[in-house]
């Protein structure tokens, strides 16, 4: 049996990327990044209308919440399934410490550690800083993605750190 090689880049959409959600995803594309579709908002079909934009960008592509609606989308992961997983891997957000205990037990394959630095999507909210990102994500067990304020530079200093890759969303706008 083969194991998945993850992205070690990510971008994270949501209904914030409003008409800008293709342009990231082309530039993420263009940086062979893996793409978690996370609009929780947004009907059932724009979910799936997103999902082919990224099979088509031959992106791996990854699905929150609704694992039903990722396998019919092909996903490759499904992040904070909400329900049985259906035989996909998953991926949890990891935020404080019991999180990252609760990933411990090796079921995921993947998990999203944040907020390392300040990011605007949340603003003003605490950030867990380099170190605690680390300490969290060596407490998962598991391959750990780092999330919030990320940009390639932070990426790759984490990555030497221990992280297995970096996640964005507000970056790939800006590139």
């Amino acid at each position: 049996m083969t194991t998945q090689r993850w992205p070690a880049a990510w971008l994270l959409t949501d209904e914030r990327l409003g008409s800008d959600l293709d342009a990231a995803l082309q530039r993420a594309a263009a940086a062979r990044a893996g793409i978690l579709v996370r609009h929780y908002h947004s009907p059932p079909e724009e979910r799936r209308r997103i999902a082919a934009r990224v099979r088509e960008l031959g992106c791996v592509l990854a699905m929150a919440g609704d694992p039903e609606l990722a396998r019919d989308c092909g996903a490759l992961l499904l992040h904070n399934a909400a329900g049985p997983a259906l035989g996909l891997p998953t991926s949890r957000s990891v935020h404080d410490e019991a999180e990252a205990e609760a990933t411990a037990s090796g079921r995921h394959a993947l998990v999203f550690v944040s907020p390392v630095f300040a990011t605007a999507s949340h603003p003003g909210a605490a950030v867990l800083g380099e170190d605690q990102a680390l300490w969290l994500a060596q407490r998962c067990g598991i391959p750990a993605i780092a999330l919030g304020g990320m940009t390639p530079a932070r990426g790759a200093r984490l990555i030497t750190r221990g992280f297995s890759g970096w996640a964005a969303i507000d970056y790939w706008l800006r590139i």
